[in-house]
């Protein structure tokens, strides 16, 4: 699967200088000896107190609560749930029906209990989801990952006896998947042996599988280069617009579309690379990221376009805009329903819906009535080839998240409020507000600050300052249990920085923050800090932040170059050696967003944002703690296991903890990831607390 773990280049192998690169093994038994020794110190240092138990009960309380909104996907006329709580840790696969769905107290049917299958075969399974076959949905296609790693197998389950389908579809642990394309035909990418899988990877190849037949008798659809990132296909299955697609990822933002003939032969759907590309019944849409020069006219990046879709492929080149960006909107989601598109805009990232509905006279347009008018709001189709039907979910930092039944059409009723998250934390003292920083360039740097009401402006709150800054993702205000109860309601002050390499602003907001660039994400995020300390709201003592993968690089980042400025800095599951990152699992993959440092014009850039590299021990650094997981087969834990390893040998004030299990998220199951939360949770407050 690309560069095996803890490997090196052979013609690398003279050349180390790195005297911690063998914790790169990922599971090599030195490397793991040492691990569970750091470990045992910080569950030590942080985990021994009644505090620290409390809280971790009070979390895992709140993680495994029945109360919890079981949100739920419609297929034919039942609606699925997956489910984890205290007694199903790693959870239930079960349906039930609306009408059921409405009571407060649902009756589910259980489909596959995952508990029971890891006793019964003892193994770790995680769920990764199933993809059922339209339009009866008797058989599934379920992914399963072992301790939650990227990496899964595929079974073929049946529904209607729910139980394995004996001799069914099976595909090996790899990364990649197996997609319907009827009964007896899957389109399968994985990983099929040497020179299989590209170098980030993941799947190179795609092939059609026959039931029945060896999976080396697969006939290639399509086969991509080394270099790409990922190859994969699918169909799709809209009664009336049959149709089988062929993806080509060849980096983030970098893709070609094709549709695949009856004949096999692929046919490229000639839109940019760098745009978003979807179709739906007779259009497609594209969302633009670049400005793009087409029929006569220009579009401007951030705009989304619409054209049908068969005259688009006959080569017409006349679109309706559906969306054009400002300097304070951007589109951060389009939703199909069967005779209506719902818009979803973020407005000084806060967020706006719209329906429009196509006509002889273009599209019409009205917004979505009876939405809240507070808080983050997310919107999908119930089920786009058969109603107008939408979820909608409403949520802020302060508010329990309510799951809304709305409708589309012009005369629809108001929305049904279905659900409602419990209040799990005393939120009456505390307020939301938003501010804008200026960043180095001038640039105006939104985040939100969620504060008590009583607040003093003495510069002695400890304050928690959270960031992402990557990979187009806006971060929008969410109602979060955990640090509601492990932060606010002990008198915390929380606050989420939306700094450039985000998509808060859109396609320009992301790219200002690329590669040479990237500096930019971690002035925004110094600013909103600087900020905050101008305010008196906090302090450099009583201020700590945290973030995780691309967010551990920013945390990184922060660490080692504005160290004055910060208490206490958590660092997760984090990207910190930027030399080696690209040839470190997934790490190719993401060249796009940080360049390529085996070129030495771009490590000439990358090295000033390259944390591992930076760390200088004659320098002062504040507290910190790096977490990540054994099982994270995207993000390399040697990222953290080496980072940690240069702080700790300098004597720095720094402590590790890794999960043995866990893949990406840092966590496999609820208890995991209470006690991995109660770490970061304590370690800041001991840090922060005032004095």
């Amino acid at each position: 699967m690309g560069l095996a773990a803890g490997a090196v280049h052979a013609d690398e192998e003279a050349k180390v200088s790195d005297p911690y690169q063998w914790l790169e093994g990922v599971e090599d038994p030195k490397a793991l000896e040492w691990v569970r020794k750091q470990n045992a110190q910080a569950e030590a240092e942080l985990a021994s107190t009644p505090e620290f138990k409390q809280l971790e009960a009070d979390l895992l309380a709140i993680y495994d609560s029945d109360d919890k909104i079981p949100g739920v996907y419609k297929q034919g006329e039942w609606y699925y749930n997956f489910w984890r709580d205290k007694q199903n840790p790693r959870g239930l696969w079960r349906r039930t029906t609306l009408e059921e769905y409405r009571k407060p107290r649902p009756q589910w049917e259980v489909l596959i209990d995952l508990d029971a299958l890891n006793k019964a075969e003892g193994e770790n399974w995680v769920w990764h989801g199933a993809d059922c076959l339209r339009p009866d949905y008797s058989r599934c296609l379920v992914a399963l990952s072992r301790g939650g790693a990227d990496a899964d197998v595929t079974r073929e389950f049946d529904l209607h006896a729910k139980r394995w389908v004996d001799g069914g579809f099976f595909r090996d642990e790899a990364k990649g998947a197996l997609q319907w394309i009827d009964r007896d035909t899957v389109y399968v990418f994985t990983d099929f042996g040497d020179g299989s899988l590209t170098s980030s990877g993941y799947p190179r190849i795609v092939k059609e599988w026959k039931r029945g037949t060896p999976i080396a008798d697969a006939k290639v659809v399509y086969e991509g280069q080394a270099g790409d990132m990922y190859i994969s296909a699918g169909r799709d299955h809209t009664p009336g617009y049959e149709r089988d697609f062929v993806v080509r990822t060849i980096a983030f933002y970098n893709d070609e579309l094709y549709l695949r003939n009856a004949d096999g032969t692929l046919t490229k759907v000639d839109a940019p690379n760098s745009a978003q590309k979807s179709v739906q019944r007779e259009w497609i849409g594209l969302e633009l990221r670049e400005p793009w020069t087409v029929g006569g006219r220009t579009y401007q990046a951030g705009s989304m376009l619409a054209a049908k879709f068969d005259d688009f492929m006959a080569g017409k080149r006349e679109f309706d805009v559906l969306f054009e960006p400002t300097e304070t909107t951007s589109l951060a989601g389009a939703t199909f329903t069967k005779n209506h598109l719902v818009l979803n805009v973020l407005d000084d990232v806060k967020n706006r819906l719209t329906v429009l509905t196509p006509g002889a006279n273009g599209w019409e347009r009205r917004p979505l009535s009876g939405v809240p008018a507070f808080g983050t709001i997310s919107v999908s189709a119930v089920d786009a080839d058969e109603s107008d039907a939408l979820w909608l979910t409403v949520t802020d930092y302060l508010t329990p998240t309510t799951l809304m039944l709305a409708d589309a059409g012009p005369s629809a009723a108001e929305p049904e409020a279905l659900k409602t998250m419990p209040t799990f934390f005393d939120a009456s003292k505390h307020t939301v507000e938003q501010h804008f920083a200026t960043s180095k360039d001038g640039t105006r740097v939104p985040y939100f600050l969620v504060r008590p009401k009583d607040m003093a402006h003495d510069g002695r709150n400890p304050t928690l300052l959270y960031g992402y800054g990557g990979f187009e993702i806006s971060l929008t205000p969410g109602y979060s249990g955990g640090v509601g109860k492990g932060w606010l309601e002990k008198g915390g002050v929380y606050a989420v920085a939306n700094i450039r390499g985000g998509g808060e602003y859109g396609p320009r907001w992301h790219q200002a923050a690329l590669k040479q660039n990237r500096h930019k994400a971690y002035e925004d995020f110094a600013a909103v800090a600087q900020d905050m300390i101008d305010r008196k709201i906090t302090s450099p003592q009583h201020l700590g932040i945290r973030g995780g993968s691309n967010g551990g690089l920013l945390t990184g980042n922060m660490l080692t170059q504005y160290p004055e400025l910060f208490g206490a800095v958590v660092i997760q599951v984090p990207l910190l050696d930027m030399q080696r990152y690209n040839k470190l699992l997934a790490g190719a993959s993401w060249m796009a967003e940080y360049g390529d440092p085996d070129k030495p014009e771009e490590w000439e850039f990358i090295r000033t944002f390259s944390p591992y590299h930076l760390f200088d021990p004659a320098k002062d650094y504040p507290a910190t703690i790096l977490l990540t997981s054994t099982r994270d087969d995207r993000v390399h834990p040697g990222h953290a296991r080496k980072m940690y390893a240069k702080m700790s040998e300098a004597g720095k004030n720094v402590r590790y903890y890794e999960n043995i299990e866990g893949g990406h998220g840092g966590a496999a199951d609820n208890r995991q990831a209470a006690h991995m939360d109660a770490l970061y949770l304590t370690f800041l407050w001991q840090q922060l607390g005032r004095e």
